[in-house]
């Protein structure tokens, strides 16, 4: 069944993890990297694999550049990865064991690693996502962050089995710096048509942080539960007070 499937990865500067991400990949016969200007050897370890093609575009948002992967695929069925994700042999093989139901999204669990210490807080756990869908009933939003699948109300959601492994930071660097710049596409995504307000960002931050920290349980991670904690509602707070000022801006 997988080489009914294609497999969609964005990348830029991916190389860390991209090579045991596609190597897990290996079965499927198509597998689809589009990179918007990689400056490391991201693009060297993809040639390797005869079953990847490669094409490249500029930064035009999450939604849409996964919806530009999904186009240049050959088959209906397409498998979306993220570049820091490692499938296992036996989910791969459950994969290839579905009978494919064209009204169906496939959901698949994946744990979250920060460094390699496995975390199940904070809102990394229980952590389904739709990834194995039919192009030619569903697609992703235009979003430029947070971007997710448009479903249709006939859709049918059926989770998978087996799980994933998301390696999602090694550092507070790598989490800080992604906290940035999804905080500023969301603002910018969101100018003119959501109201905020520096009351608001810190509210939002405060109940961010109870919930990852205390209701999430965070605490029981060490430091890492704390500035996972930190650095979600910090992410909160940037994007309402950015948010804030572009709007204040427009005035």
């Amino acid at each position: 069944m997988v080489e009914q499937i294609s497999v969609t990865i964005l990348t830029k500067n991916s190389s860390k993890y991209l090579d045991k991400c596609l190597f897990a990949l290996r079965k499927f016969n198509e597998i689809i990297i589009l990179d918007n200007g990689s400056s490391d050897d991201t693009l060297e370890i993809a040639k390797k694999y005869v079953n990847v093609k490669i094409f490249e575009n500029d930064f035009i948002g999450f939604g849409p550049l996964k919806n530009l992967a999904i186009s240049y695929t050959s088959n209906d069925w397409v498998l979306s990865v993220d570049s820091d994700e490692v499938f296992s042999d036996l989910l791969v093989e459950e994969i290839n064991n579905i009978k494919l139901d064209t009204n169906t999204i496939y959901s698949i669990k994946r744990d979250n690693f920060y460094k390699n210490r496995l975390i199940k807080a904070c809102g990394w756990q229980d952590d389904y996502v739709l990834r194995l869908f039919n192009k030619n009933n569903t697609r992703f939003n235009n979003y430029k962050v947070h971007e997710s699948l448009e479903i249709e109300s006939n859709t049918n959601i059926k989770k998978l089995n087996e799980v994933f492994n998301h390696y999602t930071f090694d550092s507070s660097i790598e989490l800080i710096s992604k906290l940035q710049n999804y905080s500023t596409l969301w603002a910018e995504q969101n100018k003119g048509k959501k109201k905020s307000s520096p009351i608001k960002a810190l509210l939002r931050f405060i109940f961010s942080f109870f919930k990852n920290y205390f209701l999430q349980k965070g605490f029981l991670y060490g430091y890492e539960g704390l500035l996972i904690s930190i650095s979600n509602a910090n992410g909160v707070f940037y994007k309402y007070i950015k948010l804030y000022e572009l709007n204040k801006n427009d005035n």
